[in-house]
């Protein structure tokens, strides 16, 4: 049966500059805090187009562009088995001790080293699959910006950390 394909990117441009470590690359300096301003691809698929032509309307995408923002725009991502762990939940808490509102202000207005995140694993391969499972997820519930195509579904997301290296996560 034909399908219909179309394609949303987020590009390195975009400034979704954040940090990871590889923790048991220990042959490598991936083992080491390093960072990129990674790229997602989102690759959406459908059996008919829906009433505008469309396989996916890109409007509707506010949902997921706020989620990767959230996780990735100037962040610092740290897999949930990094023996370092503690050490970085250490440097995302250290808050101004002048400052009284702390607790409602974000990491860099609170003094704090890093905006923590923590993942079930680092790296472009799992951050594709974080992105997959999102979109699926958004696309499942219906909570879209705007009616979309009832027949599309997420085919394959791929994350690059720049030109020459990517990781593609298909369901």
């Amino acid at each position: 049966m034909a399908k219909f394909y179309s394609t949303k990117t987020y590009g390195n441009d975009r400034g979704l500059s954040c940090c990871f470590r590889q923790w048991r690359a220990t042959h490598s300096h991936c083992s080491t805090i390093h960072g990129y301003s990674i790229g997602i691809k989102l690759i959406f698929e459908c059996d008919t187009l829906d009433d505008k032509n469309w396989c996916m309307d890109f409007g509707g995408l506010k949902e997921f562009k706020a989620w990767a923002d959230h996780m990735f725009d100037h962040t610092l991502v740290v897999a949930q088995d990094d023996p370092m762990l503690d050490f970085f939940k250490h440097m995302n808490e250290i808050v101004d001790i002048e400052s009284k509102d702390h607790l409602s202000k974000l990491p860099h207005e609170r003094g704090a080293l890093c905006d923590l995140r923590i993942v079930p694993g680092v790296g472009c391969e799992m951050f594709a699959k974080m992105a997959y499972d999102r979109m699926a997820e958004l696309l499942a519930s219906g909570d879209m910006r705007y009616p979309i195509n009832p027949t599309v579904r997420i085919k394959s997301v791929e994350v690059f950390e720049h030109g020459a290296n990517s990781a593609t996560y298909e369901g």
